[in-house]
């Protein structure tokens, strides 16, 4: 999808992310379980991957390298929020748990 995309990226951002979002949760202690807490920064992470690949998708199907011109040579707006967009909603979702 993107070229510059490898799984060790993937991995690394996945590691860190449970490194970040162990560090939350020990400073905020908002889930019950570690179970639970694990798993959600797994699917939040992922998740964030997945919308990052999506917009980098559909950027290359149109040909376009920016997604705006508000930031300019950093493929746009849009490659600032690309992953909050397929995050929030699960976020939303997973809220209760």
């Amino acid at each position: 999808i993107s070229p510059k995309k490898t799984i060790e990226g993937a991995i690394g951002g996945l590691l860190s992310a449970f490194v970040i979002g162990t560090i939350y949760v020990i400073i905020f202690p908002i889930f019950d379980s570690w179970v639970i807490a694990t798993l959600i920064i797994i699917v939040v992470s992922v998740t964030g991957q997945l919308g990052d690949l999506v917009e980098s998708a559909l950027k290359r199907h149109y040909s376009v390298k920016d997604s705006g011109q508000v930031l300019p040579g950093h493929g746009g707006i849009l490659d600032r929020f690309d992953s909050l967009i397929f995050v929030m909603p699960i976020l939303y979702l997973l809220g209760p748990l």
